[in-house]
Order: C-alpha cells, then structure tokens, then sequence
C-alpha cells in the first residue's frame, strides 16, 4: 500500500481512530439507551433531542471505521475491544435526567479530547482526510456538549464527575 503516508503512521493514526471508534460507539450506547429510559418533566425535549444525537453518532460511527480501513487496519470491531480502547465508562443504570445529561456532556467532552489528542501524529503523516474527519467530530462533540451543558446551567460544575481516563494511561 503506498498512499504518501509510511506504514507506521498509518498504524499510529489508524490506533488512535480505534481509540475515537471507540469512546464514539460507547456514546452511541449511553446516548441511545437514555433516549429510552429518560423520565421526567423534559422527557419529550430529550427524548428527541437524544434520539438526534444517537442518530448522528451512528452515522460516525462508519465513517471513523472505513477510515481506519482506508488506512489498510482493521477496524475494531467487537464490544470486548471497545472497551478496552474507550475511555467513557457504560451505565449500567437508569440515573435521573439531569444525571443523564451530566454523563452525556462528560462523554461528548470526552470524545472531543480523543478526537483533538489524535491532531499532532496525523499533521505529522500530512494525513489530510484524517485531519478533516476529526475537524467534523470535534465540530459535532463541542456544539453537543455546549447544549447540553446548557440543560444544566445554574448547577455548580463540582457537581459533574469526569469520565474515567484512558485505560492503560
């Protein structure tokens, strides 16, 4: 395979993508099983508002995998390597909604640090559609995570826990 990009670059940038495919995909999840349970006086506002953004990160969800394809790596593929590659912890739970929302803008910030950790290696490779698919994320994850950071305004951030870190970090 010769695309301009060495193929220990490409192995380095398709491992980190592996890392965005998936803190993405446990998102998806967290984000698609709140849409589900979600209670309360906001329920048809975050119903719907949830269902947007699980519909999204799906769709992501492709494009970060062919990417890592088009790289010539496979693609992580199963739950059990998600969750040793992502950093947003699964709940197990039905927390209340403003909980939801937490752990949600915890996990759209988390993203966007995986996402943004990833830019030195790929501006390195001069891997341009790497650079720009994570420019879209990062676009996507901000703008998630500032509205629904607006849910919450008025609680004090001590209040929001942060995700876990990177597991072998």
């Amino acid at each position: 395979m010769d695309i301009g990009i060495s193929e220990k670059d490409r192995e380095r940038i398709a491992q980190g993508l592996s890392h965005l495919l998936a803190d993405s995909y446990a998102l998806y999840l967290k984000t698609h099983g709140f849409h589900w349970n979600v209670t309360g006086p906001m329920f048809n506002t975050l119903h719907l508002m949830f269902m947007e953004q699980y519909t999204e990160q799906w769709t992501a969800l492709d494009l970060i995998a062919e990417r890592i394809r088009a790289l010539g790596v496979p693609a992580p593929a199963s739950y059990a390597q998600f969750a040793k590659l992502a950093s947003i912890q699964e709940e197990t739970g039905v927390p209340a909604a403003q909980e939801m929302i937490r752990q949600l803008v915890d996990g759209q910030e988390a993203v966007a640090r995986t996402a943004r950790a990833l830019f030195p290696v790929v501006e390195k490779a001069s891997d341009q559609p790497t650079a720009d698919l994570l420019t879209q994320r990062l676009q996507v994850h901000e703008k998630t995570a500032w509205m629904l950071r607006s849910l919450l305004d008025g609680e004090a951030p001590a209040a929001r826990p942060k995700s876990a870190k990177r597991k072998g970090k």
